[in-house]
């Protein structure tokens, strides 16, 4: 009985349902008036790396002045005004804004491969965010 309800459990984990979210949709509200929002709406994605890595940077567990608010999604939405791509590092896996600015430095542990791609939706300051972008060592697309 315990064998059947097993493959039972196992078959439904198969169906397109039970597929691991593996992008990040982020809401963000400032606490302060004298803290402006840059992006208000965003998402992000991991690509390169094993199922659920990105676990640990989209929890609802934060101290900043900006208050977020994070979902894990399938996949981001592609209704986006920009994309950000950038090398995935060790402290990006934390802080989806934190790349490698050194495109030949080699992050430990991480495969080559590995890079965050941030979609932008509803930026009040789309202009900075491209800055903090390429300033990060990321490409920018606008769409």
């Amino acid at each position: 009985m315990n064998t059947r309800l097993l493959l039972l459990i196992a078959a439904f984990c198969v169906i397109p349902t039970c597929v691991m979210a593996e992008g990040c949709d982020v809401q963000t509200r400032s606490s302060s008036a004298s803290v402006p929002a840059v992006e208000t709406h965003s998402c992000y994605e991991y690509e390169g790396v094993p199922v659920d890595s990105i676990n640990w940077s989209c929890s609802n567990e934060t101290k900043d002045t900006l208050n977020a608010t994070k979902k894990k999604v399938e996949r981001c939405d592609d209704h986006y005004q920009a994309t950000c791509t950038a090398r995935l590092t060790q402290e990006s896996l934390a802080n989806p804004h934190s790349t490698s600015k050194d495109k030949s430095a080699k992050p430990l542990n991480l495969p080559d491969n590995a890079h965050v791609t941030t979609y932008y939706y509803d930026a009040e300051h789309l202009a900075q965010a491209r800055i903090d972008c390429e300033n990060g060592g990321g490409q920018w697309k606008a769409k």
